[in-house]
């Protein structure tokens, strides 16, 4: 399956989630990719949206690929590959400060003028436009978790298989689209996957 956009997908995801249609869901989307991704699901279903703030913690010398995931309250998940790739522990504690301070920047930017939604009681949507190692969606799963939502769900057009599984404990439903093999990149299945930009979260955030 190759999806021709970001909003292809959300259209497909949405419609694999239409049974949460009308019961106001929260959306939680991961930054920056998956934003405009969650504006199309919560408009669909008739819920709202939100970010839910998580950074990748990137390998030494290759950032894209990630070793672990910290959420906005510093919470860490490391990978179990983390050390044969040179993340020693002094590395992991800066790279985990540094992602923290750019959530701080991004949350005063997209959210200056209120809270985070509360997800407590609610059903949460956690969208993603794909998950290639799993990092970065259990570190969002974890953080929402932790507000004592009534309905936890992973939401994402792609995985590679083995990430599907490492994340599948952490949420209480899973809808992935496609789980094919030879997963080597998130992007390798859209046509279109250009970068989102802070100024495009910050208008689907405020509804325009």
């Amino acid at each position: 399956m190759q999806f021709e956009d970001r909003i292809d997908a959300a259209r497909q995801l949405a419609a694999a989630l239409a049974r949460y249609r009308g019961k106001n869901p929260l959306v939680l989307a991961i930054p920056r990719g998956a934003v405009p991704m969650g504006r199309l699901v919560a408009k669909e279903l008739g819920g709202e949206l939100d970010v839910v703030l998580v950074r990748k913690l990137g390998a030494p010398g290759n950032q894209e690929f990630a070793v672990g995931a910290v959420d906005e309250a510093g919470w860490t998940y490391i990978a179990e590959w983390a050390a044969e790739v040179g993340a020693t522990q002094a590395y992991l504690a800066d790279e985990t400060s540094a992602q923290l301070a750019t959530m701080r920047a991004r949350r005063a930017l997209y959210t200056p003028s209120r809270h985070p939604f509360d997800p407590a009681g609610r059903t949460v949507i956690v969208v993603d436009d794909g998950l290639a190692t799993g990092a970065t969606m259990i570190a969002a799963l974890h953080s929402v978790r932790a507000r004592h939502p009534a309905r936890l769900v992973c939401a994402v057009p792609v995985a590679s298989p083995e990430s599907l599984e490492k994340v599948r404990p952490h949420a209480d439903e899973v809808v992935c689209l496609d789980t094919p093999p030879g997963f080597h990149a998130v992007g390798q299945f859209y046509r279109a996957f250009g970068q989102v930009e802070d100024r495009e979260v910050v208008a689907a955030l405020a509804g325009r």
